[in-house]
């Protein structure tokens, strides 16, 4: 059986949406560009979701991945 790292799932998530959810209880929601193996991310077509309401569209950003609790699929 192939085992699946991190870093794969990443790779398969790219040019997709995901949900990038932080420490400070924010959420980034948009198209995964890259990454790092420190897991930093940029991302494509963001917004920032509080309390599961869009608050603002940001854009390109870059978000510093000691900052990121969890990455999934939107």
């Amino acid at each position: 059986m192939e085992q699946s790292r991190p870093l794969d799932a990443l790779n398969k998530a790219r040019d997709k949406r995901v949900i990038v959810e932080l420490k400070n209880q924010k959420q980034l929601i948009g198209k995964l560009k890259a990454f790092d193996i420190h897991i930093n991310v940029a991302l494509e077509d963001a917004e920032e979701r509080v309390d599961g309401e869009i608050k603002r569209k940001l854009g390109e950003v870059f978000v510093r991945g000691d900052t990121i609790i969890m990455i999934s699929p939107a």
